[in-house]
């Protein structure tokens, strides 16, 4: 029986709160269309991707008019591309204009997957599509790219390291005539997840199911509603706890939104993944959770403290709502898309040194950060590099998705509009990394590698 309590509730985190679905993603393995002709690979991309998705945005649809839950994104992230070129050779930019084709066919979002997996070095067609990636996001709509540079078994690649400040640049500056967006959909990971459903850096991992259906679940308003409710003397557990049982709440929708969605389409449900994925949207944002804990703006001392908690109770709460919590599963941070963020970057109170910590107990990293339009390759290298080695050496997903704003400077704001937001373009140190990112090689992997 349900309670007609519980029914109104969810029905105001829909409607005041903004809880939502953020994005069901179908996972599709492209792994039976490699050819050693790029043309056919590229044929049987589309079929395959085609076939398997055409229902996938009419699907969402009907569920959203069924249960009256909003789901924001219909999405597809498919095998990593490198491993195509691999077999096929040719320039990789065919397979991603291929990709944005069927995902404007078949009506999603995005498309996630043009990708490579190097953290310990590269193999055939990893190099040729990392090179690529600038001339493919520029000339697409819909693809987005991941590459992942580092491990906690592996260490960190850091001759992938040096080529992706370089990627990252030349990604702004062939789309600066439309807000630099390149770069905004390219992420370079640490320990990358195989089965995120969050764009930019979903990708389909080798060792998923042919297809499979995720889902990401998002509701910091529904959290910071919750939180609004206790006594400004509520001792910190007792927050902690109400966090747990709200998240409960948000994961036992996904829940029954992926079980359904996954009939429908007849393709097996994968994971939910509950992270706490903010908007600029006004109540929708993890720093005004932080801020309702006890902060007076988030940056300022205190706020790892305060997110590690809101990370670690979203977890437990979700954990116990499904047996299939994968994914990244945590609080983003992404600058940009979050009202709280934006506010504290503009207030000079959230720096990047601050953002830093913060990822080392959050979801997952630095991420949809403005940085100045001159900052070299070399910078953007280094900054990955540290990214990564929180990653690397905390034995969690760390990444950075950063966009150089070409021709503007720090205090200057970029904006994207929509879901990336807009935010100040902040300030990095001026003192040059080159010395240590050109010396490439790799970084060992940890002690905490030697687990078997």
């Amino acid at each position: 029986m349900l309670n007609f309590n519980d029914i109104m509730e969810t029905i105001t985190m829909i409607q005041e709160e903004n809880l939502d679905i953020r994005t069901i993603t179908m996972g599709i393995s492209l792994l039976d269309c490699a050819d050693s002709d790029i043309d056919r690979s590229c044929e049987k991309v589309y079929k395959k991707i085609y076939e398997k998705a055409k229902d996938l945005v009419k699907t969402g649809e009907i569920i959203e008019k069924k249960y009256k839950i909003p789901i924001v994104n219909k999405r597809i992230s498919v095998t990593p591309i490198s491993m195509l070129v691999a077999v096929s050779g040719g320039d990789p930019v065919k397979y991603a204009l291929t990709l944005d084709r069927v995902a404007k066919d078949v009506g999603v979002n995005f498309i996630g997957g043009f990708s490579a997996l190097v953290q310990k070095g590269f193999s055939a067609g990893d190099r040729e599509l990392i090179e690529a990636i600038p001339r493919a996001l520029a000339t697409t709509d819909f693809v987005c790219s991941s590459v992942n540079i580092g491990s906690t078994k592996a260490g960190i690649n850091m001759d992938a390291v040096k080529l992706m400040g370089g990627v990252v640049r030349e990604a702004a500056e062939l789309t600066k005539d439309r807000q630099c967006v390149g770069a905004a959909k390219l992420v370079v990971f640490c320990n990358a997840p195989e089965d995120n459903p969050f764009m930019a850096g979903a990708f389909h991992g080798v060792g998923e199911p042919d297809v499979v259906l995720n889902v990401g679940v998002s509701g910091p308003g529904v959290v910071r509603a919750a939180l609004a409710k206790l006594p400004d003397d509520a001792p910190l557990n007792e927050v902690a706890e109400l966090i747990k049982k709200t998240a409960f709440k948000i994961t036992r929708m996904g829940q029954l939104v992926g079980s359904e969605a996954s009939r429908m389409l007849g393709v097996p449900f994968g994971i939910i993944d509950l992270s706490l994925a903010p908007t600029p949207a006004v109540g929708d944002s993890v720093a005004h959770i932080l801020e309702e804990i006890g902060l007076e703006q988030c940056g300022t001392h205190g706020t790892t403290a305060a997110l590690a908690m809101l990370n670690d109770a979203v977890k437990k709460g979700g954990v116990m709502a499904s047996s299939s919590v994968g994914g990244l599963s945590g609080a983003f941070i992404p600058v940009t898309e979050d009202a709280g963020m934006i506010a504290a970057a503009r207030s000079g109170v959230l720096g990047i040194e601050k953002l830093e910590a913060m990822t080392a107990v959050c979801s997952v990293g630095l991420d949809m950060i403005v940085i100045p339009g001159d900052t070299p390759a070399e910078t953007i290298s280094a900054i990955i590099a540290d990214e990564a080695a929180i990653g690397m050496v905390n034995s969690k997903t760390t990444a950075v998705r950063v966009i150089p704003a070409i021709g503007l400077k720090e205090g200057e704001e970029l904006d994207f509009g929509g879901l990336l937001g807009s935010g100040p373009i902040m300030n990095l140190h001026s003192q040059s990394s080159a010395k240590m990112i050109n010396r490439g090689g790799r970084i060992p992997a940890p002690m905490q590698s030697l687990k078997n």
